[in-house]
């Protein structure tokens, strides 16, 4: 007897919101292959696919006389830690906001591009953090971590990209491409396996390495590596234009390379950036994006030595050094803004009185707008949102996700489980991912009114109340979520894969203990 899906494969797809499309995308396989599986036609034979595929469901397959091939799965998927969640209890309290992960990442990522020592303050305690710092280690750098007070120090004067290549961890998680920005720019090469991430969607590497080309570098694709390599000169172009003295001569003029990006991509502009910043020569990046943690990367790379043009806008343009004659530094890391509204939420889902501190209310102006259409009630002022009183939640009309100013869409799971607790109908459009939406199929086992129109597009439909069930996180943001539908659930939650949780949002638990949620952790 042959390895076979269960019965339910295709059944297991519609409530997990698959389609053979952004399942073949994750695993690394054609959409008809997919469909062949479905029809029974064929099965897949590659291990590393097998072993993604039974990572999301170790049921999903029926091997013969039940000798699962990679009992490690198994055992690993048991051992997992999970948060345990009584609901029901009204949080109040305060809690200060700690950096954001979105902007550490980058800014130490920039410590890279100088021999000087860079110090950086109000660092998350997450693991992303910790799994960066532990490549930077291993390309040789000096790392002094004080992670529990939010310092880090790294001097990078003696390190080897060659490396890189041979770095597992650099696989476990996206944001390690920002590395190679850095490394291309001071050493002229750099080799990574392909990042991994969270399971929201197709974000190819397609926009880092068209914009490295469009510099001058030379990027191979080798399956599951990329390899870049830069001879240190800027990619320049001419073009012809008449003469202003003599109308039949004319004249050859040099332009700077300039990158027109395709989307306001926040990694490509930060990785973009630092490598023009590390290389000697004028440069320009359109369409760049400008959160407030991109703004705040870019500010250090202009503090490190390379005069820039534009900071907060979508248009830069960077007179870079040559790596590493920029200098190092003390920087700090701007505040979370997606933890201050995520501990929004939630006190607005309970009905709390929340004091929410080291706030920057800037990057989060569209969130509070689209709050204020539910009628919640809050205020912010100073560096501080503070979430008080009885909640007459109203149903909005849509919630669309956008680029910065916009909606964020790392914010659009945790509104989600929000607009169940608002009377009437809202629909969710999320414009960036297509996998983002997979979280309302936990929702749904929690007693939520959900209905997926497309894989971009959902109706909500409240006020229903939640019952207290086991579910799992799906992404960072989609975790997030189901804690906060835990909060408010009758009954006891449990959220598994609480590991994707604990990549973005430092001591989620023991915040949320200390404003009154009933919520452990456990393995």
């Amino acid at each position: 007897m042959n390895p076979q899906f269960s019965p339910n494969f295709k059944e297991w797809l519609t409530q997990n919101r698959w389609t053979p499309t952004t399942l073949g995308d994750f695993l690394g396989v054609k959409r008809q292959s997919v469909h062949n599986w479905i029809e029974g036609k064929s099965f897949p034979k590659n291990k590393a696919v097998l072993q993604k595929l039974l990572s999301l469901s170790p049921d999903i397959i029926k091997f013969p006389n039940g000798k699962h091939p990679f009992p490690q799965t198994l055992k690993t998927q048991k051992m997992n830690e999970y948060f345990e969640i009584i609901g029901g209890q009204k949080l109040s309290g305060r809690i200060s906001i700690p950096g954001a992960k979105n902007g550490a990442l980058p800014m130490l990522c920039a410590a890279l591009l100088t021999t000087q020592t860079c110090e950086f303050i109000n660092v998350p305690n997450i693991t992303d953090i910790r799994l960066l710092l532990d490549i930077f280690e291993t390309l040789g750098a000096v790392v002094e971590r004080d992670l529990v007070n939010g310092k880090v120090k790294i001097t990078a004067q003696n390190i080897d990209p060659e490396k890189l290549e041979h770095c597992p961890q650099a696989k476990k998680f996206r944001a390690s491409i920002l590395i190679v920005g850095p490394l291309l720019a001071r050493f002229g090469h750099a080799k990574i396996l392909k990042p991994g991430g969270c399971i929201i969607g197709a974000r190819p590497n397609d926009v880092h390495l068209n914009g490295f080309e469009a510099f001058g570098a030379k990027v191979t694709d080798k399956g599951n590596q990329i390899e870049l390599n830069f001879d240190g000169k800027l990619k320049q172009s001419t073009i012809s234009k008449l003469c202003l003295t003599n109308e039949n001569q004319t004249e050859e003029e040099i332009i700077h390379p300039q990158v027109l990006l395709p989307e306001a991509s926040v990694t490509a502009t930060e990785n973009l950036a630092m490598f023009a910043a590390g290389t000697a020569g004028t440069s320009e990046i359109f369409f760049t994006a400008m959160e407030t943690h991109v703004t705040a990367t870019v500010q250090m790379l202009a503090d490190m030595g390379a005069q820039i043009d534009g900071i907060g806008t979508h248009h830069l343009t960077i007179r870079g050094l040559k790596a590493p004659n920029l200098k190092g530094g003390t920087f700090r890391i701007p505040p979370d803004g997606l933890l201050a509204a995520t501990y929004g939420i939630a006190g607005i889902l309970t009905e709390g009185d929340v004091w929410i501190e080291n706030v920057n209310h800037h990057e989060l102006l569209s969130f509070y707008g689209v709050l204020k259409r539910t009628g919640a009630s809050f205020e912010f002022f100073d560096n501080t949102l503070h979430i008080f009183g009885k909640q007459n939640l109203k149903a909005i009309p849509k919630l669309q996700t956008a680029i910065f100013p916009g909606f964020s869409t790392d914010l659009q799971s945790p509104f989600g489980v929000l607009l169940t607790q608002c009377e009437g109908s809202s629909i969710i459009f999320e414009t960036l991912f297509e996998n983002r939406l997979t979280y309302l199929s936990e929702l749904e086992k929690m007693g939520a009114n959900v209905s997926l129109l497309n894989a971009h597009q959902a109706q909500v439909t409240g006020k229903t109340p939640l019952k207290g069930t086991s579910v799992q996180s799906w992404d960072l943001r989609a975790g997030a979520a189901m804690v906060l539908a835990g909060l408010i659930a009758k009954g006891t939650t449990k959220v598994t894969n609480i590991d994707y949780i604990d990549r973005g949002y430092e001591n989620f638990e023991k915040n949320l203990q200390s404003l009154g949620a009933q919520i452990t952790r456990k393995s």
